[in-house]
């Protein structure tokens, strides 16, 4: 997030929000005169950051907080940083995390909120209480591809890494999941050989794949590596960061919340350390020798970038720097299609390895 001036922060906590978030942050400074005494009903979320339960709510309560904005007048959707702020978990008795408590706007006696964490639930419970309907976007086009019995099979062991969501339509915790898969389903659109699916569990067309598949409870997630049928489980955490995690180390990617690349996509070890030599003090001439014969036979498309980031270097000692400055620049500017993205943070990546840190090393 840009470095906010001083005015603008100042501006922020008085309202309450972000300037990207319809979820209004609360803390005990604004805690009284947001939810108790301006009259206005609150959904309240004591949460806390470490919390993987609150993490998995994030987005769903971020849609909630999008979905009923065009009724701020007549609802807050608001969320306290309990592990920051104590004062306030401890004057409402929380005690887990998160939990979720209903202002009626007028008293200080809220009302425990003990329905599902999934979209709908959330959203039935503040209209029952206030009267208005959440307005709903218009979806997207999805980026999940739905898997049946038919094409299951044609997926499944092919030229693709295939992480499978299996589901059902009442299933509370399924609904909670299904903002986070579509967010991850974004952020590996840009990679060719992942796929991101899910199958309806109980749909006729899928039942009996979800059967074949041993499939007993909801959500169970499985990961397909490319060329095999043989399933992986997949228990861990159900955030976006957890599930790209996962995906990184298996299937050989470099996703980054958000859809981007990490630090090290693109950047290949063995000429890596070819690098790292030149920058300790090595000569330019061994540098262009030793990375030809490290990159000779190497299938990776970056390897070719190393050697005419080397010959561009042996004609302008200032190249690197230079052009490093004007990718970043780019970048940071925006507007930028994902896969024009994915090259620039490609190639930034890899000069990067050309440039020592201010304690003398490269960045490996």
């Amino acid at each position: 997030m840009a470095r906010l001036s001083y005015l603008l922060l100042s501006a922020l906590t008085v309202l309450g929000a972000s300037a990207s978030s319809a979820v209004l942050d609360l803390i005990p400074d604004n805690f009284d005169k947001v939810v108790l005494k301006s009259g206005k009903p609150a959904l309240v979320e004591f949460f806390a950051p470490w919390c993987g339960h609150c993490k998995t709510l994030a987005p769903v309560y971020e849609e909630l907080g999008q979905s009923f904005a065009s009724s701020a007048d007549k609802v807050s959707i608001a969320k306290v940083d309990a592990d920051e702020h104590r004062v306030l978990a401890q004057r409402f008795g929380v005690q887990g995390f998160p939990t979720l408590k209903w202002f009626d706007g007028k008293s200080d006696k809220p009302q425990d909120y003990n329905g599902g964490r999934d979209l709908e639930s959330l959203s039935s419970f503040v209209t029952e209480h206030v009267g208005v309907k959440p307005k709903v976007k218009k979806a997207l086009p999805s980026n999940v591809e739905m898997l049946t019995d038919a094409t299951f099979t044609q997926e499944i062991g092919g030229d693709k890494d295939v992480f499978v969501a299996f589901t059902a339509p009442w299933c509370g915790h399924c609904k909670t999941l299904a903002p986070v898969w579509e967010t991850l389903a974004n952020d590996f659109a840009s990679e060719p050989t992942v796929l991101i699916a899910k199958v309806d569990a109980e749909a006729p067309n899928a039942k009996a794949t979800a059967k074949e598949q041993g499939v007993s409870s909801y959500p169970t997630i499985k990961y397909f590596p490319k060329g095999s049928t043989t399933a992986v489980p997949y228990s861990g955490g159900r955030t976006e960061a957890s599930l790209i995690e996962f995906l990184n180390e298996n299937a050989g990617t470099h996703r980054a919340v958000g859809g981007g690349l990490d630090a090290k996509a693109g950047t290949i070890e063995a000429l890596d350390a070819v690098v790292a030599q030149y920058v300790q003090g090595g000569s330019l001439a061994s540098l262009a020798g030793d990375a030809q014969k490290a990159a000779k036979g190497l299938k990776q498309k970056t390897a070719e970038y190393y050697v005419k980031t080397i010959e561009k270097l042996q004609k302008n000692e200032g190249y690197v720097q230079k052009e490093l400055t004007r990718l970043e620049g780019l970048i940071k500017k925006g507007g930028l299609a994902p896969e024009k993205l994915d090259d620039l943070t490609t190639r930034s990546n890899i000069l990067k390895r050309f440039v020592a840190s201010d304690d003398g090393k490269t960045e490996l």
